[in-house]
């Protein structure tokens, strides 16, 4: 497993992160037990992985309590979590701020945050009060680095002349590559880490999906869910028929260099400048471990070329 530093002055992490956005019980279909989940998340730290993002929102807090208990007796492992506005989180004014890492602090079971990230803006607070509360936290010790989530550039450069900001969450794969061009020259320019989420396109880039897959009603891939920002881009009829071609197109290089599509998929994502590293998240152990597998995938400059032919026709 290859790791890299978390920006200008961030820790070193593995390049494949876990991401615990299902641990929370969100997504799609049922739930396994809460043993599975628990032991996925261990299956990763066993395998290189050394960071497990989730946040407050993820199963209102259930997906914090269950990586609490993945991480016990690991110090180790670093966790990264989020806090979001209102009011689908607990806010961002600056004593909603505390309130929020202190009740993630509860649930898993720690003394200190390794990464407290803002999950998405709210244009009702002005964001460098936010950014001077979430600092104040890594003053007093509850918080050891802090990032965004979904921020542009202008945001990122209001929270910079406040405090530097170690790095960026952004929603980003070989499908969905819009923040490519606006937002990773500048991360890299000024230092800033850059985790992606969605690396395999919720599914999209795993290959188990056809033309005649069926996604249930209660599964927002369904597009009967609300979620348009993801959901039009990969799964909309028309684009859905797209990505798939080039999900096919794609499969002769992971079979090439014996690999999967999704460590193929991985391995991109992380082989992109300015890119730190890539969330993938699993309830299975064994996909996790195949996860895993894409930290030690190197792409060399012809397979990249060969893939950018494939992306962008």
């Amino acid at each position: 497993m290859q790791k890299r530093k978390l920006g200008s002055d961030g820790p070193e992490i593995s390049v494949v992160g876990f991401g615990a956005w299902e641990a929370g019980g969100m997504g799609w279909g049922e739930n396994p037990p809460d043993e599975q989940t628990i032991r996925a998340m261990q299956v990763a730290l066993d395998n290189g992985i050394t960071w497990i993002d989730t946040a407050e929102v993820y199963g209102g807090g259930r997906s914090e309590e269950l990586v609490g208990q993945a991480v016990k007796g690991r110090p180790e492992a670093m966790v990264f979590t989020k806090v979001a506005p209102k009011p689908g989180g607990t806010g961002f004014a600056p004593d909603e701020i505390r309130a929020a890492a202190e009740a993630s602090l509860k649930r898993l079971g720690r003394d200190v945050i390794d990464l407290f990230q803002l999950h998405w803006p709210d244009e009702s607070i002005e964001i460098e009060e936010t950014w001077q509360a979430c600092a104040a936290l890594v003053d007093e010790g509850k918080v050891r680095y802090i990032g965004v989530s979904n921020f542009g550039v202008d945001l990122l450069e209001r929270c910079e002349a406040v405090r530097h900001v170690d790095s960026l969450q952004p929603q980003f794969s070989m499908l969905r590559q819009r923040v490519k061009t606006s937002l990773f020259p500048y991360c890299e320019s000024k230092g800033i880490g850059i985790i992606c989420y969605g690396p395999l396109a919720y599914g999209l880039l795993t290959g188990v999906f056809d033309k005649d897959t069926k996604f249930s009603d209660d599964d927002w891939r369904s597009g009967k869910q609300g979620l348009d920002h993801y959901y039009e881009p990969l799964f909309s009829p028309g684009n859905y028929e797209k990505n798939l071609e080039k999900v096919d197109a794609l499969r002769p290089i992971a079979d090439r260099l014996g690999i999967t599509l999704p460590q193929l998929a991985l391995a991109w994502v992380w082989h992109q400048p300015g890119v730190t590293g890539a969330i993938a998240g699993s309830r299975s152990p064994e996909h996790v471990e195949e996860n895993a597998g894409a930290g030690s995938v190197e792409l060399e400059a012809k397979n990249l070329d060969e893939i950018a032919s494939i992306l962008d026709p």
